[in-house]
């Protein structure tokens, strides 16, 4: 296939994607998609419902949320967040962290690896 043909077919697939759109809250749960998977990192959409936790974990890479819906509590090593749609906050690698619904909330997490 020649680098033309390469291209045209990767621009076809190229899609606007409404974010509210492509997850759903769950009750009682934590719902994730996949939005793009590399080497180099992840990006991930998530539906997380009110009182639902993620337990404090580290990871070896740096990770950015991104609230696009309601409310969340974010614990970074011994500091308390609180962030609202519209806000990002960056998690650096290999620092524990802990997530908290304080109301259903959706997000983005891009985890950085190199």
């Amino acid at each position: 296939m020649e680098r033309s043909d390469e291209l045209s077919e990767l621009l076809k697939n190229i899609q606007v994607t409404k974010l509210n759109d492509e997850i759903s809250y769950q009750p009682g749960s934590i719902v994730s998609k996949i939005l793009l998977k590399k080497s180099t990192g992840n990006v991930t959409l998530f539906a997380v419902d009110k009182g639902e936790t993620i337990s404090e974990h580290t990871t070896p890479y740096d990770a950015i949320v991104i609230v696009i819906e309601g409310n969340i509590e974010i614990k970074i090593g011994s500091r308390l967040f609180n962030l609202s749609s519209g806000e990002m906050i960056i998690m650096p690698a290999n620092i524990p962290h802990a997530l908290k619904a304080v109301e259903k909330f959706k997000m983005i997490l891009v985890m950085v690896r190199s």
